[in-house]
């Protein structure tokens, strides 16, 4: 059996410590059969020969910006039936200038709603809320969430402006609280899939930090769905 590719792409705000976070899933990818290759800089999309022998992309790049030919790249191996994966604004809040990225991925970062005022101290922690994360009908019947039971994160919970193309696996809602300014409940989703010509996308919106990524839960969605995504999973 020949070896698949795998392409880690890295880069961006380094909040979101995307060496570290990236390099927790390599000895998974390694393990399953992978040759990992890593970029640090998104300009690997422009490089047509790398982009056609790659079976998967494994993204981490919060906000930044990508060029024209990095993104076409990038694109067009999607289509052709590279997989597509990331978790947090590694995936879900990259590029926000490029409105055909946010079609690709069919989903984004829009903000992660705070404590109440008294609470907060001024650092990161200060968006970091108790949430539940619930598996839909469809994820209870998906390989990628099958068997994952509702589960409960203290991290950034993301509200994610998004389309009616994803395959939602997971929900999570933001309640209504006196000090912010919405009126009803917002369910947002925290883990779908897309369909895009031959290739699948995955996010996962938890993974704000290595803690949270080496959680049993999300670990599994995410190594699932890099063996869900990668273009010879169904061969």
């Amino acid at each position: 059996m020949t070896a698949r590719t795998a392409l880690i792409v890295r880069g961006g705000w380094d909040g979101h410590d995307p060496v570290g976070a990236t390099n927790l899933f390599v000895p998974f990818l390694e393990e399953h059969g992978f040759d990992v290759q890593i970029e640090d800089s998104n300009e690997a999309y422009a490089d047509g020969a790398l982009m056609a022998r790659t079976d998967l992309v494994v993204q981490s790049v919060t906000m930044s910006e990508i060029s024209h030919l990095a993104f076409t790249g990038l694109a067009a191996a999607v289509r052709r039936g590279t997989g597509l994966v990331g978790w947090h604004g590694g995936i879900a809040d990259s590029y926000r200038a490029n409105s055909d990225y946010l079609q690709l991925i069919g989903g984004q970062f829009a903000t992660h709603p705070s404590k109440d005022p008294a609470q907060r101290i001024g650092d990161e922690t200060d968006n970091f809320l108790p949430y539940t994360v619930h598996v839909t009908d469809l994820g209870r019947a998906h390989e990628i969430t099958a068997g994952v039971e509702d589960f409960t994160l203290m991290t950034e919970q993301y509200w994610v402006l998004h389309d009616d193309l994803i395959d939602v696996l997971a929900t999570t809602t933001h309640p209504v609280q006196p000090y912010h300014p919405w009126h009803r409940p917002i369910t947002s989703p925290v883990v779908w899939t897309r369909l895009w010509g031959d290739g699948r996308v995955v996010v996962a919106t938890p993974g704000h930090s290595l803690d949270v990524l080496r959680k049993t839960n999300v670990r599994t969605i995410i190594e699932r769905g890099i063996l869900w995504a990668s273009r010879t999973a169904s061969e």
